[in-house]
């Protein structure tokens, strides 16, 4: 008779599943609460301390760990030399482990780090030549099914054990991580000498950057982020490039307290606004740069109501979010058969590091967060900045963060006016934000992602009509640009903090 060994955290559909073996032939083996449960739902289950002779000790930090467990479990059966050790230790072989995980990742402590789950789970993958393994509720149908038609084979148990390692790899992982982020030493755990990476598969994506590469949204476990409690209401089905503009459009949306929208086109920002309302904001941010915006990706910080829909609707859009969508608004909108409408809950939420691939490894840096207190902002003109130059800088700010770099961003009245990014030179990039913005540039104000260099970018901007400009400072030639600035009457403040985005 086969023998299954169930303990699992999560009893979500265990009695059906254990019922189901019991009525297959298999007899059952568990412990505590999961033991409970089925003798409680009256399922014959022998208990582990039954068949160890050993209760749980300290405080059932020590349950499954024993080799009557482990025996059973790790036992070739193909070898004879096994089989004769099991006889002679009088250990029965167990042909099934179903284990799912403390949940660590969603409270992280000590007490939930599992220790006897991962070990059977990690035993009984490593020899599911003849082991079964089940980490995962949803799979219990499955694997009733392939015992019920007898192709519960090694094929099959092959594939239960690849997903058992990355369950158990992706446990280790979240541990590391939470252990790293405990550290006294918080820089050292930003950037750890042996970085423990593991994702699982969230989405499949149409395809990649370009149709004929293949691409996939992953998640890092226990990691919160605004994609999990996202949902896409209407459309087709999300590309790479999609999912990478609205992370750019969403991430910098969610840094406004104010009414705000924001137009991404190839993961830059063609259009950024404020306004007393999404409408406004919105009408604002198109009207800026309405030929880029074609295509675009649009994230506002609102729901979206008729209005909007109706704005919106009229230029081809690849991908909305808003916190969320009238009844209205989803009529006017849902009538676009590809439009993809995602309703996003949650803010965007930076992770601790950014990481990208080199040939052969990784590069890792901390992320660049755009929260510098204004009070260590330095004006180094003569003219301080009205407050309304103060509102526009800020706004340039935080948009400049977000384009390519080299970058430089117009602003006024709460529109970004103007944005030059993904330039080799600073002169180049003030240039092409002031033919985007045309006669707005009047009275605008101007942001540097990075110092500059010369003193030539400063009168580019000047002979524009630039009252106000904001930059990092930094440069050998400081004093130069402070000179230009001061003999146009152009109020300059340096944040002390550069923001170059590649």
């Amino acid at each position: 008779m086969p023998r299954a060994l169930l303990s699992v955290y999560d009893k979500t559909g265990i009695v059906e599943f254990a019922s189901a073996l019991h009525a297959l032939g298999w007899s059952l083996l568990s412990s505590g609460g999961t033991a409970r449960v089925l003798t409680e739902a009256g399922v014959p289950v022998v208990d582990v301390a039954e068949l160890t002779g050993l209760e749980p000790i300290l405080d059932h930090r020590v349950v499954t760990l024993h080799p009557a467990v482990h025996g059973g479990i790790l036992a070739d059966r193909s070898q004879q030399s096994h089989l004769d050790e099991l006889a002679q230790h009088n250990i029965e072989t167990i042909d099934l482990v179903v284990v799912n995980l403390y949940p660590f990742t969603s409270s992280p402590s000590v007490e939930l780090i599992d220790v006897g789950g991962p070990a059977m789970v990690r035993a009984a993958a490593k020899n599911f030549a003849h082991v079964g393994v089940v980490v995962d509720t949803a799979d219990y149908a499955d694997v009733v099914e392939m015992i019920e038609g007898d192709y519960f084979n090694v094929n099959a148990r092959r594939m239960l054990a690849q997903k058992a390692f990355r369950i158990t790899s992706a446990y280790d992982a979240a541990i590391a991580s939470w252990l790293a982020e405990e550290s006294p030493d918080r820089s050292a755990a930003t950037v750890p000498p042996i970085l423990t990476l593991v994702a699982e598969r969230a989405e499949i994506l149409r395809y990649g950057e370009n149709p004929h590469q293949t691409g996939a949204r992953y998640r890092l476990p226990g990691v919160e982020s605004w994609w999990d409690s996202a949902v896409q209401l209407h459309g087709k089905e999300m590309s790479y490039l999609n999912v990478y503009d609205a992370e750019a459009a969403w991430q910098l949306v969610s840094r406004f307290d104010r009414a705000a929208a924001v137009i991404v086109k190839h993961a830059n920002p063609c259009g950024v606004a404020l306004g007393d309302n999404v409408l406004e904001a919105y009408t604002r941010a198109h009207a800026a740069d309405p030929v880029s915006a074609f295509g675009g990706v649009i994230a506002v910080n609102r729901e979206i109501d008729q209005a909007v829909a109706e704005q919106i609707a009229q230029v081809f859009t690849e991908v909305v979010i808003a916190p969320s969508f009238s009844a209205e608004a989803l009529e006017v909108l849902c009538v676009k058969e590809n439009l993809r409408l995602i309703e996003a809950s949650a803010p965007y939420n930076s992770m601790a590091i950014n990481v990208r691939s080199i040939d052969g490894g990784l590069l890792v840096q901390s992320t660049d967060e755009v929260d510098e207190p204004l009070d260590d902002f330095e004006v180094v003109t003569t003219r301080v900045p009205t407050d309304e130059e103060w509102q526009d800088l800020l706004l340039a700010w935080h948009t400049v963060a977000s384009t390519w770099s080299n970058a430089i961003v117009l602003a006024r009245h709460d529109i970004v006016v103007g944005i030059g990014g993904g330039q080799p030179n600073r002169v180049d990039a003030a240039r092409i934000a002031i033919g985007r913005a045309g006669e707005s540039t009047r009275g605008a104000v101007a942001a540097s992602d990075a110092f500059f260099p010369f003193g030539d970018s400063v009168a580019e901007l000047a002979a524009a009509g630039i009252t106000a400009i904001i930059q990092p400072g930094g440069s050998m030639r400081d004093s130069e640009s402070i000179e230009a600035a001061n003999t146009h009457s152009i109020a300059m403040v340096f944040t002390g903090t550069r923001h170059f985005r590649h």
